[in-house]
């Protein structure tokens, strides 16, 4: 008589390979980093019932609570503190063993998630972008518009570049390039016809403010002697968009400070006018940023090298 099969064994009292446990303990830190389990499972790609299932095999697994949940927060238990510091370490030293492994002729692969501001990202880093997606085929970049980042890891950030200065002590940053900041307006906006002589009479004109740089005052510097001089302004338009002040001055309604990139081809159209042109807004730097770690993934060292071979720190505006 041939005997009943046994019954399967339980998932969770399986054997779990070595292959598993890495996954298990890049779930979990991944959870931490994220926030929470529906934030990791986005960036991972998959469900939010699949990463519990996940963070449940690695508790049991270790034999300890991770994790306190209830319905508002989510907090780290002391031994899940200690385990999310040794898992971290453990899977940054997987990532360089591996990398190692396989040296720096292996092709990058991967997805990079990576934040631009709204002006940059929509124009003047598209096309180094598109070469570095052709050399790197096997690469995918997630091109997120926004002109701030908070918590890089928090969010699945690789890396951003940033227009202004860097003061997170959390990051690296490397400095890209400095933008021109140029005067303009729009012939109908000048009575005369002919633009303004001297930086005195700038203050008469009705004015556009981008209230990330200057608000109610300008600040302009002559480009020879290094004289700078101030004056207040009441602006008829205030917004934090660049493309609203750019559009505005366009159309007459004031007198604005832009990058000297975005106003180049009204300006050769004669839509906008450069005034006073030897003076200069301070020039915005621009950077590249991501987290401080042990090990970076071949994928964002390769987009580092591209973004600073497109955009020299002498250049001016990116080619």
């Amino acid at each position: 008589m041939n005997k009943p099969p046994s019954p399967a064994a339980p998932a969770d009292t399986l054997p779990i390979g070595s292959g598993d446990r890495l996954a298990l303990m890049q779930t979990f830190v991944r959870i931490v980093e994220a926030g929470s389990l529906s934030r990791a499972a986005a960036q991972m790609q998959t469900t939010q019932p699949t990463i519990s299932r996940r963070l449940l095999a690695l508790e049991r697994l270790l034999g300890v609570r991770l994790l306190q949940r209830s319905t508002r927060a989510m907090h780290l238990t002391p031994d899940g503190e200690r385990c999310y510091e040794r898992a971290k370490l453990l899977m940054e030293d997987w990532e360089a063993l591996t990398a190692d492994a396989h040296g720096e002729q292996q092709a990058p692969r991967g997805q990079l998630r990576v934040v631009v501001p709204h002006a940059f990202g929509q124009e003047q880093l598209v096309r180094p972008l598109t070469r570095f997606l052709q050399a790197h085929p096997d690469i995918q970049v997630e091109w997120l518009l926004r002109d701030d980042v908070h918590n890089f890891i928090g969010a699945g950030i690789d890396c951003a570049i940033q227009v202004g200065e860097v003061r997170d002590p959390s990051v690296v940053a490397i400095r890209l390039m400095d933008v021109p900041r140029i005067v303009i307006a729009a012939p109908a906006l000048l009575e005369s016809g002919e633009p303004p002589a001297t930086v005195d009479a700038l203050a008469n004109l009705p004015w556009l403010a981008l209230r990330t740089y200057y608000r109610d005052e300008v600040s302009l510097t002559h480009q020879q002697t290094q004289q700078t001089r101030r004056f207040a302004i009441r602006p008829r338009l205030s917004t934090d968009n660049l493309y609203v002040l750019r559009n505005a001055a366009v159309l007459g309604l004031g007198a604005g400070i832009v990058s000297a990139w975005m106003a180049a081809d009204d300006l050769a159209a004669g839509r906008l006018v450069h005034l006073v042109p030897q003076w200069q807004a301070p020039a915005l730097p621009v950077y590249l940023v991501y987290p401080h770690a042990r090990f970076y993934p071949l994928r964002l060292r390769r987009f580092i090298d591209a973004m600073r071979a497109a955009m020299p720190v002498t250049g001016g505006v990116a080619p």
